[in-house]
Parts: structure tokens; C-alpha cells; sequence
């Protein structure tokens, strides 16, 4: 609604899903375009889009197309064409984010010129830090706010008041001589007020491990133990959301600091500030320069070199970087999404999930390790401990049909099968047959999950199952080789049943 007094905006958005808003901008979206808005209500706003996007989506960078013709449209004046930044460039988004701000800026200063007596400030002057820590005196008792406290909550569980779920069961579907590690978690919900449905997902926020925090706190020398207050260094600024105050800084960066996501380009950049020893400078300069981004693709991207290990190759300017930086330089630990594997119809106060644990190799020796599947794999509820782990409820892009006469054609291979396990088990207690499931894995010995679940409902009648184990023979079988295998039912529930027919994995 403020928009309208706005004179000068520059949008930045993504785009989700099949060419959908990002959630933090749907109110805004529907305002945008309702169709009462006057066609020159717009009029006296100078605007500049940039998408980020990635070509390999059918819908490339939609949001800031629509936006961009949307703003128009209402009688915006455009200072620039919209940026389409994509992902899939050699050189990411950059490529044209680049050479776009120096052309937004040349339009910007000649339209909005500085007021006498101020100038511009140079690249070569590091800007303030958002926030200073304040260290509290060493014998100061405030306990660590942790996230993990079992808390009556206040709310209904959301990103800003996760629900601390305590680890049912932490059990290891797969056989112990297949390659990969493949969990099926049970959370207990009891008292968090979550309800979901089929499709849906739960978002986890994740941890740091307690050997990488160790290791982070000695390269810069910093006292886990110490606690301290956060300021805003500009007035109005909002405190970080999940971060108690005082904090400790071995909760920081445990809970708060992703040392373990490959740095950006913006990294190197903040970071040479702080190079005291010239060849370090040089490089970090090259590598925040336009021109050295194929050489930081190769140190960074390529090998998935972690924010951590890129400290050690830089050790003398990280021992020199302020505190007052780190929440500056290293971004925060995003949550990660996961299918819910289960229905509160058959588990009551549960929530499942099915994980894959993420190890794979690159050049460097240390074999790469997903955070959060790595976390939850360590988790052990046997050790007789409170394991709980921060969680919230999202409504999923999959929606089941409400009609009870409509069947399903489930395609879900490996853990793809997550969301219709969920679908499977509520439709079952409703009492609704019509459940195709095309399930495909390896080997039938080694990752068929949930293998008795599904044969006992085939056997009681509620569950059609096609396997394809594409090992198991000298041709390789797929999903894709039993859906025309079965080409005739599958067109009969299409045809003449109007089947709804669901892909994921």
C-alpha cells in the first residue's frame, strides 16, 4: 500500500515452484494485481527489475517478467529493461547483475544527484558491520537461550517459533552393505498444535557439528564460551530471529552460522577487507573481481569447497576478522525441506520423514557431506538423551483429490516415495481404494523401502504395486519401462476413471 508514495524502487525476486511468487511476496503479488488498481497509480515511480533465475526451468525468471510488465502497466516508469539473471551462466547470476548496476547506478546518480558535500563512497572503504557484539564481563550468568529448550509454544510452530520435536526413532532403511545411507525418522509433535495433510512438508532447522564449531572458534580465535548482546549499528534495524539475547558464541555458530555452505563471491570480497598479509589480499581481491570468477569456480564451486575450509587456506586474515562481521560474511543456516512420510490418520502426533544421508566425493580428500541429512543420521534416541530438533509445517505443492471415487497413479522412485507413503496411509484409513504406486530402487534386497508396508496392503487390497529394481537384472528396468508396460490400465484410469497422476523423486 506504500508503494503509491514511493519515488524510486528496485525489485529483486526469484521465482518458485512452476513459476510461482517466493512465499515472502505472495501478499504483495495479489495487491499488485487486483484488478482495482488504477492504470496510473503507478505514475510517479521510477523502478528497475532484477529475476534470479535458472534457464533450465520452463518458466524462466516469470515473476520478474510479470512484475516488470505489471509495474508498467500501472504507470511505472522503467530505468532499465528487467535483468534476467540466470544460474545456469558459467558465471551464475553475476553475469548480468554486473555490467545491470553500473548502468542502474549511471541512471540512478543522474536522476537522484547527491546533495552537496556528499560523496560516493569508494570500493576500497570496508562499509560498517549490521550489528556490533557487545562481550558481556566473563562472570556474568546469563544461561544460553538454546533453541532447543522444550518450550510451551506460543504460537503455532513457524520459522520464527520452530516446535522443538523430540527423535522417536532414527532407523537405517537400507541394507548395511548398499552404498547409501537412507533413514526413516520419527518425530513426536505432542502439544505443537501442527496438523498437515498428504503432500505436505516439514521444514528442519539444522546444526552445525560440534568439531566444525570447535575448529571454526580456534582459526579466529574466539572464546565459545564468551556471551554476548547484538546491536543494530543503524537505528531501526531488527534483531536476527532465533538468536537468544545474550548468546553464547559457541550458539552462534552452531545454530546461526552456515560454516559449512560453499562462500559466494560476496565472502571474498568482505573478506579481503581484513587481509593483513598481501598475497592473501591479492587473491581474495581476484576472486571477488568479475574477471576471476572462473578461478573462484574452480576453488569454490566445483570441488564444493566449504566456508570452513576456505578459512584454513586464508589463515592470516582469519585470524584478523572482527566479530562484529561474522553475521556479515557468513550467511545464516538456512531450514531444509522434507516430504512428510506419514498421516496423522495412522500416526497420530507423529511426523516421518525419509532421508537420504548426502556423501559424495570431489577432488578434495575429504568426502563431501550434506548438513542436515548428516545431523539427523547422528541423531540417536537409544542413548536414552532428549534429542529434539527444531521443526515447522508447510503446506506442499501436492494436493489429493477430495473425491474418494477418484484414483491416483503414484510415480515415486528412491525417497521420492516419501510424500505417497503420506498419501497412501491417509487414503487407506478413509477407506479408499484406487492406490497405483509405481515404486523404483536399485535392488530389491537393498533399498526397497518400507517393502512390508506396501505388500501388506496389496494383499488387503488397497495398494496396485509396480517395482522396478534396475539392478537386479542385466537391462537396466525403470518406472518409465513398467508405466508402458501397463500402458493399457494406466489409460483406462486416465481415460475413463479421470485418475490424477503424481511425480516425484
Amino acid at each position: 500500500a506504500k508503494l503509491i508514495n514511493e519515488p524510486l524502487v528496485v525489485f529483486v525476486c526469484a521465482t518458485t515452484g512452476q513459476g510461482d511468487p517466493p512465499d515472502n511476496m505472495k501478499m504483495f503479488w495479489r495487491f499488485l494485481f487486483r484488478k482495482n488498481l488504477p492504470p496510473n497509480s503507478l505514475c510517479h515511480l521510477d523502478y528497475a527489475v532484477l529475476g534470479l533465475g535458472d534457464s533450465s526451468y520452463p518458466k524462466f525468471n516469470f515473476v520478474a517478467k510479470k512484475l516488470h510488465k505489471r509495474v508498467l502497466q500501472l504507470g511505472g516508469n522503467p530505468l532499465l529493461p528487467v535483468a534476467l539473471g540466470d544460474d545456469q551462466h558459467d558465471l551464475g547470476a553475476d553475469a548480468v547483475i554486473d555490467p545491470w548496476l553500473v548502468a542502474l547506478w549511471d541512471k540512478i546518480l543522474a536522476l537522484y544527484p547527491l546533495t552537496p558535500g556528499l560523496e560516493i563512497i569508494s570500493q576500497d572503504v570496508c562499509l560498517p558491520p549490521k550489528y556490533t557484539l557487545h562481550y558481556l564481563a566473563e562472570d556474568s550468568s546469563h544461561p544460553d537461550g538454546g533453541l532447543l529448550q522444550p518450550t510451551a509454544p506460543r504460537a503455532v510452530a513457524s520459522e520464527l517459533h520452530p516446535f522443538a520435536a523430540r527423535v522417536v526413532s532414527n532407523q537405517r532403511v537400507t541394507a548395511e552393505s548398499h552404498f547409501q545411507d537412507v533413514r526413516l525418522i520419527e518425530f513426536n509433535v505432542t502439544g505443537s498444535g501442527i496438523t498437515f495433510s498428504a503432500g505436505d512438508v516439514v521444514m528442519i532447522q539444522a546444526q552445525n557439528c560440534p568439531e566444525d564449531v570447535q575448529q571454526f572458534c580456534q582459526l579466529l580465535r574466539l572464546d565459545p564460551d564468551r556471551q554476548f548482546v547484538l546491536k543494530p549499528t543503524e537505528p531501526g534495524t531488527s534483531l536476527p530471529a532465533l538468536l537468544p539475547q545474550p548468546c553464547t558464541i559457541r550458539h552462534l555458530v552452531t545454530h546461526y552460522l552456515d560454516i559449512s555452505c560453499v562462500p559466494r563471491r560476496s565472502f571474498f570480497e568482505l573478506l579481503s577487507y581484513f587481509a593483513t598479509n598481501e598475497l592473501e589480499r591479492e587473491k581474495l581481491q581476484e576472486f571477488s573481481s568479475a574477471q576471476g570468477q572462473e578461478e573462484l569456480y574452480s576453488y569454490c564451486n566445483r570441488p564444493r569447497r566449504t566456508t570452513l575450509e576456505t578459512l584454513w587456506d586464508f589463515p592470516h586474515t582469519t585470524c584478523a576478522i572482527p566479530p562484529d562481521y561474522l553475521l556479515d560474511l557468513i550467511p545464516r543456516i538456512r531450514p531444509r525441506a522434507f516430504s512428510i512420510a506419514s498421516s496423522l490418520l495412522a500416526h497420530p502426533d507423529r511426523i516421518q520423514i525419509l532421508v537420504a544421508v548426502v556423501r559424495y566425493k570431489t577432488r578434495l580428500s575429504k568426502p563431501r557431506r550434506g548438513l542436515c541429512s548428516t545431523w539427523l543420521a547422528s541423531l540417536n534416541p537409544e542413548q536414552g538423551s532428549d534429542v529434539r530438533v527444531p521443526l515447522w509445517v508447510k503446506k506442499g505443492g501436492m494436493k489429493f483429490p477430495a473425491d474418494p471415487d477418484i484414483p491416483v497413479i503414484m510415480i515415486g522412485p528412491g525417497t521420492g516415495v516419501a510424500p505417497f507413503r503420506a498419501a497412501i496411509q491417509e487414503r487407506v484409513a478413509q477407506g479408499r481404494e484406487g492406490n497405483y504406486l509405481f515404486f523404483g530402487c536399485r535392488q530389491k534386497s537393498k533399498d526397497f523401502y518400507c517393502q512390508t508396508e506396501w505388500e501388506e496392503l496389496v494383499t488387503k487390497g488397497f495398494l496396485t504395486l509396480f517395482t522396478a529394481f534396475s539392478r537386479d537384472q542385466e537391462d537396466k528396468v525403470y518406472v518409465q519401462h513398467r508405466i508402458q508396460e501397463n500402458r493399457r490400465l494406466v489409460w483406462e484410469l486416465l481415460s475413463s476413471r479421470n485418475a490424477h497422476i503424481y511425480l516425484a523423486g
